[in-house]
């Protein structure tokens, strides 16, 4: 049976000492929250995924993507995927509430855009 081997101390701190810089970097912090404030798809309403009403929210994303000029797919589209993003980017931060009700919104979205 072979032996397992033994890192030396100098191996381990070399490695922990490059993972703590790494996790320091300032420019790759809160980029998702950047893009949902500057991104090219929509301008979004101050607020909008915090509204307490599933219908409120996808009223807000269906208003700000028709409106928006910059956007490269349809609304719909537009308008999922920012409420996508925003879902997977909370990831387990998000309350058990507020993701039940923006996958709500999801369901209610398509029903403004007459997708279902």
């Amino acid at each position: 049976m072979a032996e397992r081997r033994k890192t030396t101390p100098r191996k381990a701190a070399a490695r922990k000492s490059s993972r703590t810089t790494t996790a320091k970097k300032s420019s790759a912090k809160r980029w998702s929250q950047r893009v949902t404030q500057e991104s090219d798809a929509l301008d979004l309403k101050r607020g909008v995924f915090k509204q307490t009403s599933a219908k409120k929210v996808a009223a807000s994303l269906k208003r700000s993507a028709e409106h928006s000029t910059r956007r490269k797919s349809g609304a719909y589209r537009s308008a999922l995927s920012m409420l996508t993003f925003y879902i997977n980017r909370a990831g387990k931060t998000l309350p058990k509430a507020q993701r039940a009700r923006l996958e709500r919104a999801k369901v209610e979205l398509k029903h403004q855009f007459g997708r279902e």
